[in-house]
Protein backbone atom coordinates (compact mmCIF):
# COMPACT_ATOMS: atom_id res chain seq x y z
CA UNK A 1 0.00 0.00 0.00
CA UNK A 2 1.55 3.43 -0.82
CA UNK A 3 2.00 6.46 1.87
CA UNK A 4 -0.38 9.22 1.49
CA UNK A 5 1.67 11.46 3.48
CA UNK A 6 5.62 11.11 4.21
CA UNK A 7 8.66 12.50 6.03
CA UNK A 8 11.78 11.85 4.65
CA UNK A 9 14.80 12.92 6.91
CA UNK A 10 13.28 15.62 8.29
CA UNK A 11 15.18 18.15 10.54
CA UNK A 12 12.84 21.46 11.69
CA UNK A 13 13.01 22.88 14.79
CA UNK A 14 12.66 26.79 16.61
CA UNK A 15 15.65 29.26 16.59
CA UNK A 16 18.72 27.86 16.02
CA UNK A 17 18.17 24.29 17.17
CA UNK A 18 16.76 21.44 15.51
CA UNK A 19 14.07 19.44 17.48
CA UNK A 20 13.47 16.82 14.22
CA UNK A 21 16.36 15.50 13.96
CA UNK A 22 16.06 13.12 10.35
CA UNK A 23 12.44 11.95 10.85
CA UNK A 24 11.19 9.40 8.70
CA UNK A 25 7.94 8.24 8.79
CA UNK A 26 5.26 7.43 6.22
CA UNK A 27 1.03 7.24 6.61
CA UNK A 28 -0.34 4.56 4.61
CA UNK A 29 -3.68 5.42 2.41
CA UNK A 30 -6.60 4.51 4.09
CA UNK A 31 -5.20 4.00 7.67
CA UNK A 32 -4.74 5.85 11.08
CA UNK A 33 -1.22 5.88 12.24
CA UNK A 34 -0.55 6.99 16.22
CA UNK A 35 2.46 8.67 16.99
CA UNK A 36 2.98 8.58 20.56
CA UNK A 37 6.17 9.20 22.55
CA UNK A 38 7.08 11.72 25.81
CA UNK A 39 6.95 15.32 25.94
CA UNK A 40 9.33 17.42 23.87
CA UNK A 41 9.82 14.33 21.74
CA UNK A 42 8.90 16.48 18.37
CA UNK A 43 5.72 15.28 17.96
CA UNK A 44 3.46 18.27 17.37
CA UNK A 45 6.55 19.81 15.93
CA UNK A 46 6.37 17.27 13.26
CA UNK A 47 2.65 17.23 12.46
CA UNK A 48 3.12 21.93 12.21
CA UNK A 49 6.11 20.91 9.56
CA UNK A 50 3.95 18.63 7.78
CA UNK A 51 1.30 20.98 7.67
CA UNK A 52 3.31 23.46 6.55
CA UNK A 53 3.32 25.70 9.98
CA UNK A 54 7.28 25.56 10.48
CA UNK A 55 9.65 25.39 7.58
CA UNK A 56 11.38 22.20 7.02
CA UNK A 57 15.37 22.92 7.39
CA UNK A 58 16.48 19.80 5.78
CA UNK A 59 14.18 16.58 4.03
CA UNK A 60 11.05 16.10 2.48
CA UNK A 61 7.74 16.33 2.85
CA UNK A 62 5.63 14.01 0.13
CA UNK A 63 2.00 14.57 0.05
CA UNK A 64 -0.40 12.91 -2.59
CA UNK A 65 2.96 11.69 -4.74
CA UNK A 66 4.63 15.62 -4.57
CA UNK A 67 6.42 17.52 -2.52
CA UNK A 68 5.04 19.73 -0.89
CA UNK A 69 7.67 21.69 1.35
CA UNK A 70 7.25 24.69 -0.55
CA UNK A 71 3.42 24.92 -0.62
CA UNK A 72 1.84 27.17 2.18
CA UNK A 73 -0.86 25.90 4.94
CA UNK A 74 -3.41 26.72 2.79
CA UNK A 75 -2.12 25.26 -0.41
CA UNK A 76 -2.08 22.02 1.67
CA UNK A 77 -5.02 22.31 2.63
CA UNK A 78 -6.78 22.87 -0.65
CA UNK A 79 -5.39 20.11 -1.87
CA UNK A 80 -6.56 17.73 1.28
CA UNK A 81 -4.37 17.76 3.76
CA UNK A 82 -6.29 19.48 6.55
CA UNK A 83 -4.41 19.52 10.83
CA UNK A 84 -6.71 19.84 14.07
CA UNK A 85 -4.05 21.88 16.17
CA UNK A 86 -4.41 21.15 20.20
CA UNK A 87 -5.28 24.52 21.22
CA UNK A 88 -6.81 27.48 19.81
CA UNK A 89 -8.89 24.94 16.83
CA UNK A 90 -12.45 27.07 16.71
CA UNK A 91 -13.19 30.70 17.11
CA UNK A 92 -14.67 31.01 20.73
CA UNK A 93 -16.12 34.60 19.91
CA UNK A 94 -18.10 32.90 17.02
CA UNK A 95 -20.86 30.59 17.05
CA UNK A 96 -20.69 26.95 15.92
CA UNK A 97 -22.87 27.89 12.16
CA UNK A 98 -19.69 30.22 11.74
CA UNK A 99 -17.00 28.29 12.72
CA UNK A 100 -18.45 25.66 9.98
CA UNK A 101 -19.75 28.80 7.39
CA UNK A 102 -15.96 29.97 7.76
CA UNK A 103 -14.08 26.20 7.53
CA UNK A 104 -16.18 25.94 4.63
CA UNK A 105 -16.30 29.41 2.68
CA UNK A 106 -12.55 30.26 3.23
CA UNK A 107 -11.40 27.07 1.87
CA UNK A 108 -13.27 27.32 -1.62
CA UNK A 109 -16.62 25.41 -0.40
CA UNK A 110 -18.96 28.37 -1.57
CA UNK A 111 -21.54 29.44 0.47
CA UNK A 112 -24.09 26.43 0.84
CA UNK A 113 -24.50 24.03 3.58
CA UNK A 114 -21.27 24.00 5.34
CA UNK A 115 -22.48 20.25 7.54
CA UNK A 116 -23.78 17.95 4.47
CA UNK A 117 -25.97 15.29 5.30
CA UNK A 118 -23.11 12.91 5.31
CA UNK A 119 -21.05 15.25 7.97
CA UNK A 120 -24.50 15.60 9.89
CA UNK A 121 -24.60 11.94 9.96
CA UNK A 122 -20.93 12.11 11.77
CA UNK A 123 -21.89 15.05 14.34
CA UNK A 124 -25.82 14.65 15.06
CA UNK A 125 -25.09 17.03 18.34
CA UNK A 126 -24.19 19.86 16.47
CA UNK A 127 -26.87 21.21 14.60
CA UNK A 128 -29.05 21.62 17.89
CA UNK A 129 -26.04 23.85 18.70
CA UNK A 130 -25.57 26.26 16.14
CA UNK A 131 -26.28 29.41 17.77
CA UNK A 132 -24.47 28.42 20.17
CA UNK A 133 -20.65 30.75 21.13
CA UNK A 134 -18.19 28.04 20.53
CA UNK A 135 -16.31 29.50 23.83
CA UNK A 136 -19.54 27.93 25.81
CA UNK A 137 -19.27 24.53 24.53
CA UNK A 138 -17.78 21.83 26.47
CA UNK A 139 -14.14 21.08 25.51
CA UNK A 140 -15.51 17.41 23.90
CA UNK A 141 -18.08 19.64 21.81
CA UNK A 142 -15.37 22.24 21.10
CA UNK A 143 -12.73 18.92 19.96
CA UNK A 144 -16.18 17.72 17.39
CA UNK A 145 -16.32 21.12 16.21
CA UNK A 146 -13.06 21.40 15.20
CA UNK A 147 -13.16 17.97 13.91
CA UNK A 148 -16.07 18.88 11.50
CA UNK A 149 -14.66 22.45 10.69
CA UNK A 150 -11.78 20.16 9.03
CA UNK A 151 -13.70 17.80 7.31
CA UNK A 152 -16.05 20.60 5.47
CA UNK A 153 -13.12 20.66 2.97
CA UNK A 154 -13.10 17.03 2.28
CA UNK A 155 -9.53 16.32 3.05
CA UNK A 156 -7.98 12.94 1.97
CA UNK A 157 -5.72 13.06 5.28
CA UNK A 158 -6.53 14.29 8.61
CA UNK A 159 -3.61 15.31 11.17
CA UNK A 160 -4.86 15.73 14.91
CA UNK A 161 -2.46 16.83 17.44
CA UNK A 162 -3.88 15.86 20.70
CA UNK A 163 -8.02 15.72 19.96
CA UNK A 164 -8.41 14.03 23.52
CA UNK A 165 -6.38 15.98 25.64
CA UNK A 166 -8.49 18.01 27.98
CA UNK A 167 -11.50 16.36 28.04
CA UNK A 168 -13.26 13.65 30.21
CA UNK A 169 -13.02 10.04 29.58
CA UNK A 170 -16.53 9.07 28.36
CA UNK A 171 -16.05 12.10 25.77
CA UNK A 172 -12.74 10.91 24.84
CA UNK A 173 -13.72 7.53 24.03
CA UNK A 174 -16.94 9.10 21.34
CA UNK A 175 -14.16 10.96 19.77
CA UNK A 176 -11.57 8.47 19.13
CA UNK A 177 -15.04 6.58 18.09
CA UNK A 178 -15.59 9.14 15.47
CA UNK A 179 -11.74 9.35 14.21
CA UNK A 180 -12.46 5.65 13.71
CA UNK A 181 -15.91 6.25 11.52
CA UNK A 182 -13.90 9.60 9.26
CA UNK A 183 -11.36 6.46 8.62
CA UNK A 184 -13.87 4.29 7.60
CA UNK A 185 -15.08 6.89 4.82
CA UNK A 186 -11.58 6.74 3.25
CA UNK A 187 -9.23 9.40 5.22
CA UNK A 188 -6.57 8.37 6.39
CA UNK A 189 -5.76 10.09 10.08
CA UNK A 190 -2.28 10.83 11.62
CA UNK A 191 -2.85 11.32 14.82
CA UNK A 192 -0.75 12.60 17.86
CA UNK A 193 -1.50 11.41 21.39
CA UNK A 194 -1.08 11.12 25.03
CA UNK A 195 -3.92 8.65 25.55
CA UNK A 196 -2.02 5.71 23.93
CA UNK A 197 -4.05 2.69 25.20
CA UNK A 198 -7.63 3.89 22.94
CA UNK A 199 -5.63 5.98 20.22
CA UNK A 200 -4.21 2.50 19.41
CA UNK A 201 -7.04 0.80 19.84
CA UNK A 202 -8.12 1.97 16.34
CA UNK A 203 -5.19 2.29 15.13
CA UNK A 204 -3.37 0.38 12.62
CA UNK A 205 0.25 1.47 13.23
CA UNK A 206 2.22 3.03 15.87
CA UNK A 207 5.10 5.10 15.64
CA UNK A 208 7.34 6.19 18.92
CA UNK A 209 9.46 9.55 18.94
CA UNK A 210 12.02 10.43 21.58
CA UNK A 211 14.56 12.97 21.05
CA UNK A 212 13.03 14.45 17.83
CA UNK A 213 13.71 10.85 16.57
CA UNK A 214 11.85 7.51 15.55
CA UNK A 215 12.60 4.91 18.29
CA UNK A 216 10.15 2.54 16.94
CA UNK A 217 7.78 1.18 14.57
CA UNK A 218 5.49 -1.70 15.07
CA UNK A 219 1.57 -2.54 14.09
CA UNK A 220 -0.73 -0.96 16.99
CA UNK A 221 -1.98 -4.34 18.24
CA UNK A 222 1.19 -5.52 19.19
CA UNK A 223 2.37 -2.55 20.24
CA UNK A 224 -0.76 -2.50 23.03
CA UNK A 225 0.16 -6.48 23.55
CA UNK A 226 3.57 -5.04 25.12
CA UNK A 227 3.83 -5.71 29.05
CA UNK A 228 5.87 -2.33 29.27
CA UNK A 229 4.43 0.71 26.70
CA UNK A 230 6.30 3.15 29.43
CA UNK A 231 9.43 1.80 27.90
CA UNK A 232 8.43 3.13 24.63
CA UNK A 233 8.48 6.49 26.15
CA UNK A 234 12.34 6.28 27.26
CA UNK A 235 13.09 5.18 23.68
CA UNK A 236 14.44 1.72 25.42
CA UNK A 237 12.55 -0.55 23.92
CA UNK A 238 13.49 -2.06 20.44
CA UNK A 239 15.58 0.55 18.90
CA UNK A 240 16.81 -1.58 16.19
CA UNK A 241 13.47 -1.25 14.81
CA UNK A 242 13.34 2.32 15.14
Amino acid sequence: MSAVLSASGLHAGYGTGDILKGIDVALEEGRILTLIGPNGSGKSTLVKTMAGLLAARQGEVRFAGECVNDWSPPRRVQHGLAYVPQEYNVFRNLTVLENLRISHEFMGGGKGEPLSPELAALFPGLPARYGALAGNLSGGERQMLALACALTVRPKVLMLDEISAGISPLLSTAIFRTVKSINARGVSVLMVEQNAIEALGISDTCVVLAGGRVRFSAPAGEVLGMKDLQSLYLGDAREAGA
